[in-house]
């Protein structure tokens, strides 16, 4: 009002990420644990041998909801001679924000009811509006009632040949065998140790965190498995330690007793030396 021109600039922080959505895989090749199911979606995808239906099945964290977001981006890529996505065109951008109208993810603990399955019968009719795809994601697909399951059937026997079911669950024991029947069933191993423990140095490294071998191999053993379980430790341990991953803070932080603890109380119990076992009890 007074004539002053003021040039105001903002600058705009980008929102932390834990580390598991940072570094999550956006393509086969960036998926770890898993090459038997890789090498298995590669190869239908470069035969064009695309089933209708897939149920993933595994322990939490190990990537079965991250391969079907890459599948999905492979298969809806613009850039259609390339065997991964681009990543820069519209659809593989939509999906990995996850606001695409044509990748449908839904959690089966949260619409569980017939009325919600009712509500992609509907959805099915309409065919996909920018993509070769409409993928339905569904996690957790056990805990779907049973009037659900049923419900779910007959669309998931015979969709329209441009709609593709993904279903992803840790308890496949818990889904009918209707449902599995009509699914391609890809069953996820934990991953092992010196996997988790390599992919955790490869995010350090990118970080510029320094750390310790025996810190990651604990953090890896402690994570029994899970990729998301080890990142969610890692990033505890990060914000503990002020970035230096040790292997005593570790310890420390996770409340770990080393196993020269346990062999020492053993033998005092094998020597029937009470008196000095109870001190060592004590002193843990």
């Amino acid at each position: 009002n007074r004539g002053f021109n003021f040039r105001c600039t903002v600058n705009k922080k980008m929102e932390y990420q834990v580390l598991s959505r940072k570094y999550r895989p956006q393509k086969f090749d960036e998926i770890i644990g898993q090459p038997h199911v890789v090498e298995t979606f590669i190869n239908s995808i470069k035969s064009n041998r695309i089933a209708h239906g897939y149920l993933l099945s595994g322990l939490r964290g190990v990537g079965k909801t991250t391969t079907a977001r890459v599948f999905s981006k492979t298969i809806n890529c613009l850039e259609k001679d390339k065997d991964s996505p681009c990543e820069k065109c519209q659809n593989c951008i939509e999906i990995k924000e996850s606001r695409s109208l044509d990748v449908i993810e839904l959690d089966g603990a949260s619409n569980r009811g017939i009325d919600e399955i009712r509500e992609i019968k509907e959805t099915v009719k309409y065919p996909p509006l920018s993509s070769a795809y409409k993928i339905f994601i569904i996690d957790e697909v056990h805990m779907l009632t049973r009037e659900a399951f049923n419900a779910l059937l007959k669309t998931l026997e015979e969709p329209p040949d441009n709609v593709i079911f993904i279903l992803a669950t840790t308890d496949p024991y818990k889904i009918p065998d209707t449902i599995l029947s009509r699914t391609l069933r890809f069953d996820f191993k934990r991953v092992t140790n010196k996997e988790l423990s390599n992919h955790m140095q490869n995010i350090l490294s990118k970080e510029k965190i320094k750390y310790e071998d025996n810190a990651l191999d604990m953090i890896a053993f402690k994570a029994d498995g899970s990729v998301r379980d080890a990142l969610s430790i890692l990033d505890k341990i990060i914000s503990y330690s002020h970035s230096n991953v040790s292997y005593d803070l570790v310890k420390e932080s996770l409340g770990i007793i080393e196993d020269q603890v346990y062999l020492k109380i053993f033998g005092y119990i094998l020597k029937n030396d009470e008196r000095t076992l109870l001190n060592e009890v004590k002193e843990i």
